[in-house]
């Protein structure tokens, strides 16, 4: 019996989450459904500048799962091409979120290649709820660091995080 027959279907659902938000949070509930078992891989982005460290998200993305309920999900730490690493937890879906057309152009073209490395490893789609469309981690950030209010946009957790980070490395912003 292989390991997929004795743990069922398993997917990925990979992401640097900097900071996992409310829309990462409904990926994470909904695609828990889908699998028998979700692994959330977070992992780096050489092209991004990240606010927390990589064991920082781990714990952190650990904490709003736990929140979430889902009993069928584990984190995971990871620093490899995607599919390599699905190939070693045998993993045969990838779970990716969706905001807008611009996202699906580039998981488009990720997919793709992907296909082209292991066609027997599927790319699932999920949109993001209607209301939580808008929320990147990337704008997150932007708005703590310029003072703005993020409470609509990740849970009160991880508010506070961003806030005790913010306070470390300085505000921007003249109001």
């Amino acid at each position: 019996m292989t390991a997929n027959e004795t743990c069922g279907r398993i997917g990925l659902y990979p992401g640097t989450f900097d900071p996992i938000t409310l829309g990462h949070a409904d990926i994470i509930r909904r695609g828990a459904k889908l699998v028998d078992r979700l692994i959330v891989g977070v992992t780096t982005n050489p092209s991004k500048d990240p606010m927390f460290t990589p064991e920082e998200r781990l714990d952190m993305v650990r904490a709003e799962v736990g929140r979430l309920g889902v009993t069928n999900v584990e984190v995971e730490g990871f620093n490899a091409l995607l599919v390599k690493w699905a190939q070693k937890k045998q993993a045969t879906v990838l779970i990716r979120g969706l905001r807008a057309v611009a996202d699906f152009e580039y998981e488009f073209q990720m997919a793709g290649m992907n296909q082209q490395l292991d066609p027997a490893i599927e790319t699932v789609f999920l949109m993001a709820d209607v209301s939580l469309q808008p929320i990147a981690s990337r704008l997150v950030k932007e708005i703590a660091l310029f003072g703005g209010d993020i409470s609509r946009f990740v849970s009160p957790e991880v508010r506070d995080l961003i806030a005790a980070r913010v306070e470390r490395i300085g505000r921007r912003g003249d109001y």
